[in-house]
């Protein structure tokens, strides 16, 4: 690839998608489409290096931004609901994925896969659109702790089953997740006491590389970069008091411009691996299927439970649900998986993109809230810099 085809790259992911935001496309599916026209229409950075490193880095910052927004305080607070929240989609996951295998004839393991990719939130996604949605401040409450929480449930759930395809596997597996939580504290400790007071301001560049070395762990172990990366956030956030630099406005603003420029390349990405079959009138159909389908009933879900664990109007409830349907990043990822690692129809995997598009829109249409603004990453509660208020 010449420069020029890089140069022509950046501006039309960052560009094209900004004009179309006009009206209302969030520019995650323009960049998707960006990516599906690249590769389907030019055959253009098919098993490109650099377009896949970018990716990686995207995907990877998106989940560790994910696992910053963990706040264990806010958690606990809500733990009853949140236990509840929890328990209902599992049982959601189960009946899913039973349903899966007798209308759709998938194996129990891809079953569940498929499960998680109607059922889970786009935690990244949505925590970044809530300044957007209109929502009282209880309700923004409820909303971050249950996509935290759902999330935080699903890819445990999506770890286990990816290594329960034979009884060495999940042993070895769960002893390397296992361990790579019992190392990544140990390994915060001793930058903070050995690196720190020799090399100042290098956090941003080991919370970036031990991100990325993590996401290539579980990615090595077959759960993809997601976890790994999730993880690394969480276990971040709870050094915040050794390691106070994680948490300053310089180091979230640096990380807030790396994130923001590689997260368009994942989109992309993702659509380059999209082919035509896939997008058969038979996947068009499975996909609005699961989408008139499925959105209702976790929305409806959301609204009843809240109405009785909390006797909050259904109509607020409504608002709780509609905020936390999309699932856009989660479900490209595990379709991916079940596309990869299952070898799924093209009918399943076009299905759960033309889901997963259509659900991307519910809080844009319904709650007339602007999509996220990937270069405008903030962590609630911490102010940005005048260079950003700026602006």
């Amino acid at each position: 690839m010449t420069e020029l085809v890089y140069i022509a790259l950046v501006f039309a992911l960052f560009v094209i998608p900004r004009i179309l935001q006009h009206w209302r496309i969030p520019r995650a599916i323009t960049n998707l489409a960006l990516g599906a026209g690249a590769g389907m229409g030019f055959h253009l950075f098919h098993g490109d290096a650099t377009v896949s490193l970018f990716a990686t880095l995207g995907i990877s910052t998106l989940f560790l931004f994910a696992g910053l927004e963990v706040r264990f305080d806010e958690l606990v607070e809500g733990r009853q609901v949140l236990v509840q929240h929890v328990a209902i989609r599992l049982a959601m996951i189960g009946a899913a994925a039973w349903a899966a295998t007798g209308l759709l004839g998938l194996d129990a393991r891809p079953a569940v896969v498929l499960a998680l990719a109607l059922l889970t939130p786009s935690a990244g996604f949505i925590l970044e659109s809530l300044r957007g949605f209109g929502l009282a401040a209880d309700q923004v409450f409820w909303v971050r702790s249950k996509t935290i929480a759902t999330e935080i449930v699903s890819l445990l759930v999506l770890f286990f089953v990816l290594q329960s395809s034979s009884p060495l596997r999940f042993v070895a597996g769960t002893a390397a997740l296992v361990a790579m939580v019992l190392v990544l504290p140990a390994l915060f400790r001793a930058f903070a006491a050995w690196i720190v007071p020799i090399a100042p301001k290098s956090e941003f560049a080991f919370l970036v590389m031990v991100t990325i070395g993590s996401a290539y762990v579980t990615r090595q172990l077959g759960a993809y970069y997601l976890v790994g990366a999730f993880v690394v956030g969480i276990v971040a956030q709870r050094f915040r008091e050794r390691l106070p630099a994680v948490a300053s406005e310089e180091m979230l603003h640096a990380v807030d411009v790396f994130a923001s420029f590689f997260i368009p390349f994942y989109f992309f990405s993702a659509g380059l691996h999209l082919t035509p079959e896939q997008f058969s009138w038979q996947s068009l159909a499975l996909g609005l299927l699961f989408f008139v389908v499925v959105v209702p009933v976790r929305v409806a879900s959301i609204a009843i439970h809240r109405r009785l664990s909390l006797g909050e109007p259904l109509r607020d409830g409504w608002r709780v649900g509609a905020s936390l349907t999309p699932t856009l990043v989660f479900t490209l990822v595990t379709a991916e998986i079940l596309r990869d690692e299952f070898a799924v129809s093209p009918v399943v995997f076009g299905g759960l993109v033309v889901y997963t598009l259509l659900n991307t829109l519910v809080p844009a249409v319904v709650l007339r809230a602007p999509e996220p603004q990937y270069d405008d990453l903030v962590l609630p509660g911490v102010p940005q810099l005048e260079t950003d208020q700026a602006h």
